[in-house]
């Protein structure tokens, strides 16, 4: 029985073109001025030490560009972006089916948390500033790469024993099938998202679904009112 919803973000909740189109050319604009005005800030200078190359700037743009899964490049656009939300200029992606399921998950006593590529700060400010509004409260738990990489099964028993949670009671949703074949290796329920609009193809591996609803369905959670 599934007592624990795991999720992935981007092509799972959210869509993939905001996170392509939206947030990472908002970071990208804002980077040299960010760390102009932060050049003082120990918190800014402990994560660009983790930064490799003579020239930390130019590396971090080739990360950007090659959509490199870099911790330090994750937590400095999770602190820009954080700015961007705080503001107004930027809210949350949702595809609407997400929030009245996550809602009537959590009502039901599901627990929820996710994992993400992207920093935990950033994945709070998504759904702290979401187009559905503040969902924080919803979840229990936030897992970035610093808890490890999302296609290695090592992660995902880290993430269960962080929770608190038998493997076999978390279900992993993700679009990615190389994320879920690793959650599946350390034990763990998968669904893949299969988002027509994200142009995810099915990997015919894992149990597929074209939304939250599609989700609840297939694998016994509560369904929206």
């Amino acid at each position: 029985m599934i007592s624990t919803v795991l999720t992935d973000i981007e092509g799972t909740t959210s869509a993939i073109a905001f996170v392509k189109e939206t947030l990472f050319p908002f970071a990208e604009g804002a980077l040299a001025g960010f760390l102009e005005a932060r050049r003082d800030d120990p918190e800014v200078a402990a994560i660009l030490a983790e930064v490799p190359g003579p020239d930390p700037v130019a590396t971090l743009r080739g990360w950007m560009a090659d959509d490199v899964k870099a911790t330090p490049l994750k937590t400095l656009q999770g602190m820009i972006w954080e700015a961007g939300f705080r503001d107004g200029r930027l809210r949350g992606h949702l595809w609407p089916d997400v929030a009245p399921c996550l809602q009537a998950w959590h009502a039901a006593g599901v627990a929820l948390a996710v994992y993400s590529s992207g920093s935990v700060a950033a994945q709070k400010l998504l759904f702290g500033h979401s187009e559905a509004g503040d969902l924080l409260p919803l979840f229990s738990g936030f897992f970035d790469t610093r808890v490890g990489h999302k296609r290695e099964a090592a992660s995902y028993a880290a993430i269960a024993a962080a929770l608190g949670t038998p493997p076999a009671a978390i279900l992993f949703l993700s679009d990615v099938a190389e994320e879920l074949d690793a959650a599946a290796a350390s034990g763990l329920a998968t669904c893949q998202l299969v988002r027509p609009a994200d142009g995810t193809r099915p990997a015919g591996r894992h149990p597929e679904a074209a939304d939250f609803p599609a989700v609840a369905r297939l694998c016994g959670l509560p369904a929206t009112s």
